[in-house]
This record gives C-alpha cells, sequence and structure tokens, in this order.
C-alpha cells in the first residue's frame, strides 16, 4: 500500500466511523491492519486491531448486544492500552478514553481524529 492510498484509506475509515458507519469503518480500517500485518509490525497491527475492534463495539452497541459490547469492547481496549505509537495516524489515547466512558454509558461514540504531530 503505498502512503497515498493509505492515507486515503485512513480518510474514509474516519469519515465513515464518525458518520456511525461502524461497519464499513471496520472494513476500511482493515485494509490498513492488513498492510501492516505484510510488513511485519506486530505491535502497530495490534493497535489497528483495538480500533478496528472499536468499531466492532460500537455497532454492538448501538444494535443492543451488550455481550458483544462487554467482549470486543474489552478486547478492544486492551489492544488500545499503552502511550500513543508514532506509527498510528490516529489520537488513540484520546480515542481510548472517550471509548471506554461511552462503553460504559458514560459519554458519546469516541471520533476517529488525526495525532497531533
Amino acid at each position: 500500500m503505498t502512503s497515498e492510498e493509505r492515507r486515503a484509506t485512513l480518510e474514509r475509515a474516519r469519515d465513515l466511523f464518525n458518520s456511525g458507519e461502524y461497519w464499513l469503518a471496520h472494513e476500511a480500517l482493515e485494509t490498513v491492519w492488513r498492510s501492516i500485518i505484510s510488513d511485519g509490525n506486530p505491535d502497530a497491527a495490534r493497535v489497528w486491531q483495538g480500533l478496528i475492534q472499536g468499531a466492532a463495539a460500537l455497532l454492538h452497541l448501538e444494535r443492543g448486544n451488550r455481550h458483544g459490547v462487554g467482549v470486543v469492547g474489552a478486547a478492544a481496549l486492551e489492544k488500545l492500552a499503552g502511550p500513543q505509537r508514532p506509527d498510528v495516524e490516529f489520537d488513540t489515547v484520546t480515542f481510548r478514553a472517550r471509548f471506554a466512558r461511552a462503553l460504559a454509558g458514560q459519554g458519546d461514540a469516541p471520533r476517529l481524529e488525526w495525532r497531533v504531530q
């Protein structure tokens, strides 16, 4: 995946996610995740998998599937733990905090936002 393709895919994923199209965002994020796996970067791939699972958990939340929210949401939180990675374009620290609050019923769904350089 070229850097231009990656940026376009991430912009699409962000726009879909932020408009509540969690399944389509999940699919777009998976495209980036697969390219990272093929590059052999397991630590970054784990964080991307957390974002993918975050989208899936929010879809479960929308559909009222509390079991799915709990299982997939917990897996996402665990993968998103830790400091911001420089090789992940989205702000995962803020995302994780807002995601945890949303899963606990204490706030709105988080948004995918670009990390500050």
